[in-house]
């Protein structure tokens, strides 16, 4: 089954056939983006009935509809989980737990994240009940904490070294380590240490290594961005551009092996939502095989955000950072951006947002991916590399 387009992506060819010359065909614009002319119709067809012009359902309207009869089969679902809760909840000779009526549920065919949600459980407990009742880690750590408890009662000035001595004598020896994460766990402090105070403050996501770095022979380290495949070394990277209403910032994805730019997301705000749309974009064109791809950034805010690591994280994607204020360390996607800056950014004034959002985007997906030649690809573009290239690589 082929992979639906982003609707960004969508939305940006749907603006560029509507604001075409008399010169430009339907059919060059759907050859520019690389789809079917087709498609490209039926997309602008739905444009014209979400803005009245045509007789239809509007994609809001289809859209409602999904939802009204998602929302009707989750309450149909929530009422079961409480009939049955109710009826498994007022036998006095089964214990007051909830995982097995959990577990009875989903084989009747109830998801377990509705019934979690429901009774006011926590899946991966659940998931680890089901796996191991009781799992033999946590009885033996039970014991562990137990000894530690006895310990810190007995003698309430002795650290967690001294009572991971004293749990060693009673029977249940452990790392300092792990007495340290007990105690630290459970609050049994020294009382002559000093808790360390709360500030309120939340530590931010760690930073990735830097992957793309080599030490030279003179032990000097210096950047390389190389990649023998595709989707194995991505390039990411913000710019900001003014326009008579405002800045508008694009975020975009380049592929280090053909130079293509997988993924795209431009918006009037500089926020971690448009890395994140960026990355899911790359990962749906490319057709979502890019676990393993390493992602290369700097040290932006929106990069080290949790929405950015989660979206790494959920599809496999290693991720690497350069050094702060370095902009070296990302050279690679620096030029790509310093050529929108020649060829498109600073070409005239723009007055909105909008006018230089379609100059982006077409420039990019006819120009820069069907027309500019790359010497570094053997004088080809982008597009035709990864076709004349990649395809007997495939086939082989």
């Amino acid at each position: 089954m082929p992979q639906p387009y982003p609707k960004e992506f969508r939305d940006d060819v749907i603006q560029v056939a509507l604001t075409r010359d008399s010169k430009t065909t339907i059919a060059q614009i759907a050859k520019d983006f690389g789809i079917h002319e087709g498609t490209l119709n039926k997309w602008i067809r739905q444009a014209e009935i979400d803005a009245g012009n045509k007789p239809g359902k509007t994609t809001d309207e289809s859209a409602e509809l999904r939802e009204a009869r998602r929302r009707n089969r989750l309450l149909e679902q929530e009422n079961e989980v409480l009939r049955r809760a109710a009826a498994y909840l007022s036998q006095a000779n089964l214990p007051k737990r909830l995982y097995p009526l959990v577990r009875e549920l989903a084989a009747d065919g109830i998801p377990v994240a509705v019934s979690c949600r429901v009774l006011k459980l926590s899946r991966q407990p659940y998931y680890r009940w089901l796996a191991t009742p009781v799992p033999e880690a946590e009885v033996t750590e039970a014991y562990r904490a137990n000894a530690l408890f006895d310990a810190h009662q007995d003698d309430p000035e002795f650290g967690y070294r001294y009572l991971a001595d004293e749990a060693d004598a009673a029977g249940q020896p452990m790392a300092v380590r792990t007495a340290w994460r007990l105690c630290s766990d459970n609050a049994w402090f020294s009382v002559f240490g000093k808790v360390p105070a709360k500030n309120g403050k939340r530590p931010g996501p760690p930073v990735h290594d830097d992957l793309c770095v080599v030490i030279d022979a003179d032990g000097q380290a210096r950047h390389e961005f190389h990649a023998t495949a595709v989707n194995e070394l991505w390039l990411t990277d913000i710019t900001e551009h003014w326009t008579d209403e405002g800045k508008l910032y694009v975020c975009a994805i380049k592929d280090v092996y053909s130079s293509r730019i997988v993924g795209y997301s431009i918006g009037p705000r500089m926020k971690a939502r448009l890395a994140v749309d960026a990355l899911e974009m790359a990962v749906i064109r490319r057709g979502g095989d890019v676990a393993g791809c390493v992602t290369h950034s700097d040290r932006g805010s929106q990069f080290r955000s949790k929405k950015f690591t989660r979206a790494l994280s959920r599809h496999g994607l290693v991720g690497s950072m350069g050094r702060v204020g370095a902009a070296g360390d990302n050279a690679a996607m620096e030029s790509f951006f310093a050529l929108v800056q020649k060829n498109v950014l600073d070409r005239r004034r723009w007055v909105t947002r909008n006018q230089l959002r379609i100059a982006i985007v077409t420039w990019i997906e006819r120009t820069y991916h069907r027309r500019r030649r790359q010497a570094r690809l053997g004088r080809l573009t982008p597009i035709e590399y990864e076709a004349i290239i990649e395809s007997p690589a495939l086939a082989a």
